[in-house]
């Protein structure tokens, strides 16, 4: 059957299981557009910015475990998705980016909206194709999809030619791709497995360091096993929330920068560490030289590129989360770490997350924990990136599994609200919430249009204060309070959401709160709330850069103190 390029990549994408595409058309991609309406099981839906378009394609990939898809044309078009696909990089999700180019006979000439985005985007995608003829389109995408979704998931991007759209070939979908050179490994070694049991076994102050890998690979009862099995805390990155029920006995929750000080403590005063599916980032460890001094590290990653990488590592073992989990708790024997769970509970009970529920003013901690609340935690959370995300990831108790989205790796600001669009087309029958800052939603805010055109029943809870809050937070404890380029003025937000056509409201007093989040539960489509909070909280605890996760500043207003002297001063 001869079909031309367009309907080819239609044909394809519809044998992947393609259901949604996220995207904005011009002169490079109107080809594919045009064949569009032929393939009614192709949801198109329009963004109003094409990096919205590659955090919603991100967001859908990591709520429904599918490769999600974002459509471009030439020039701008594709620049405008390199966020959302470095992003996607970053956060290990399976992205495929369709870009229109310029026809080949002007590919190098400069021509108009011509630009090389393959070359772009070598460093940030697992992969990428410059498509030349219409008989190759059908074998790309098939590698395509086989690199994005397998092994450490990731983005991928086709680069295809005005021309080559149009252009006709005989249609043939492969049945199986072989790619020499990729073939990523899932079973673990078994005598790296057997080492790891051992130090578990003899271990005394073990804790479980969860990350993203356990979400991708839907380990879930594997991690509930290994911990309730050898009697482990659970601590998991920002990444890795949702990946391990957080109303649980052995739930630390996060650890880091902003993680709690009772994990961050756990962590320090370990002696093994068992870390899965994730890669020590810097946000996590604070100063890696002071990292756990007293632990041997077990690491479980699916990626051998990250084993080693930041921290040294006693037993390595490369393979999938879910599969390695299996085998390891079936040579675990059940143990008991009295002391050691003795030593946690006190440090938890110490050192609390802190909420003034006798403020006067709206404080951002309250809003969400009352999210959490009026939904009873069930509901998905998408973040941008910045205090709101710190207080979203503290204070929202994540029960369900893959229930947090946020921007980890490349810390996005504006990710929240494309995101949630992507998440709630993804998730239909869930309750979604982007929990944003005042600043990072004025970076993506046009996407209000693409909620209220697709009927995307999003809810959006802003917590405005005036700043651009976490800058300002540095600001305040490392730059003397010379608040430089972070005093933020708005737009009225409701307003905005009502030119738009979605209702909103806003909130100025504390008890109006709860009834706040219940009219925006009760409205069957998008919501808005702009809660003006506090405007100068600060969130805590706080490990500062240069410092380890034993210096911990505590928010000063608690009235308990650190057994372990913070360390006052950074190197900032």
């Amino acid at each position: 059957m001869k079909l031309n390029g367009a309907r080819i990549l239609c044909e394809s994408l519809v044998k992947e299981g393609v259901e949604v595409i996220f995207g904005f058309p011009g002169g490079s991609v109107l080809p594919l557009y045009d064949v569009l309406p032929r393939y009614p099981q192709l949801r198109h839906i329009l963004v109003r910015h094409e990096q919205g378009a590659a955090h919603a394609a991100d967001a859908y990939a990591r709520v429904t475990g599918k490769v999600g898809v974002c459509v471009a044309t030439s020039g701008p078009g594709a620049c405008n998705l390199v966020t959302g696909i470095a992003n996607a990089h970053l956060d290990s999700s399976p992205v495929v980016a369709i870009t229109g180019q310029v026809a080949r006979p002007f590919i190098g000439k400069d021509a108009f909206q011509e630009i090389d985005i393959t070359g772009i985007t070598v460093p940030i995608t697992k992969h990428n194709y410059l498509v030349l003829k219409a008989d190759e389109i059908a074998m790309v995408v098939k590698e395509a999809f086989h690199i994005a979704g397998t092994g450490r998931p990731g983005p991928v991007l086709l680069d295809i030619p005005r021309d080559v759209f149009i252009e006709e070939a005989t249609f043939e979908y492969p049945e199986k791709v072989e790619l020499h050179g990729y073939k990523p490994t899932l079973r673990g070694h078994a005598v790296q497995i057997k080492k790891a049991a051992k130090l578990i076994a003899e271990s005394k102050r073990p804790v479980i360091l969860a990350g993203r890998g356990v979400i991708i690979s839907g380990a879930y009862e594997e991690l509930r096993g290994l911990a309730e099995k050898a009697q482990i805390p659970v601590i998991t990155t920002l990444l890795g929330i949702s990946s391990f029920p957080e109303d649980h006995e052995l739930s630390l929750g996060m650890m880091g920068m902003h993680g709690t000080a009772y994990a961050n403590l756990a962590v320090d005063g370990s002696d093994l560490i068992i870390s899965i599916g994730m890669r020590f980032d810097d946000r996590a460890t604070g100063r890696v030289s002071g990292f756990a001094p007293h632990a041997q590290v077990i690491h479980i990653d699916v990626d051998p590129a990250e084993i080693g990488k930041n921290v040294r590592v006693t037993v390595p073992i490369v393979g999938d989360v879910k599969n390695i989990l299996r085998t390891l708790n079936k040579q675990l024997e059940a143990q008991k770490h009295l002391a050691w769970i003795g030593q946690v509970e006190e440090w938890r009970r110490a050192h609390p997350l802190h909420i003034d529920h006798d403020a006067d003013k709206i404080q951002p901690q309250y809003v969400v924990s009352k999210i959490c609340e009026v939904t009873r935690g069930n509901a998905i959370i998408t973040t941008g990136v910045g205090q709101n995300q710190m207080w979203a990831a503290q204070h929202f108790c994540y029960r369900k599994p893959n229930s947090f989205v946020s921007s980890g790796g490349l810390g996005t600001m504006g990710f929240e609200l494309p995101a949630a669009i992507g998440a709630k087309v993804g998730r239909p029958d869930e309750t979604v919430w982007a929990i944003a800052g005042d600043g990072g939603f004025q970076m993506t805010i046009q996407e209000l249009g693409t909620a209220v055109q697709d009927n995307v029943a999003v809810k959006i809870a802003i917590l405005n204060n005036g700043y651009l809050g976490m800058v300002r937070q540095w600001q305040d404890l490392f730059y003397e309070r010379r608040y430089v380029a972070t005093p933020l003025s708005s737009p009225d937000f409701v307003k905005v959401a009502e030119a738009y056509g979605m209702p909103g409201i806003r909130v100025t007093d504390k008890s109006k709160v709860v009834s706040a989040i219940k009219k925006a539960m009760k409205h069957k489509g998008p919501f808005l709330i702009d809660f003006v909070v506090e405007p100068e909280e600060n969130v805590y605890p706080m490990v500062a850069p240069g410092c380890t996760l034993a210096e911990i500043l505590d928010d000063p207003r608690k009235k308990v103190e650190f057994k372990l002297k913070p360390r006052a001063t950074s190197n900032l």
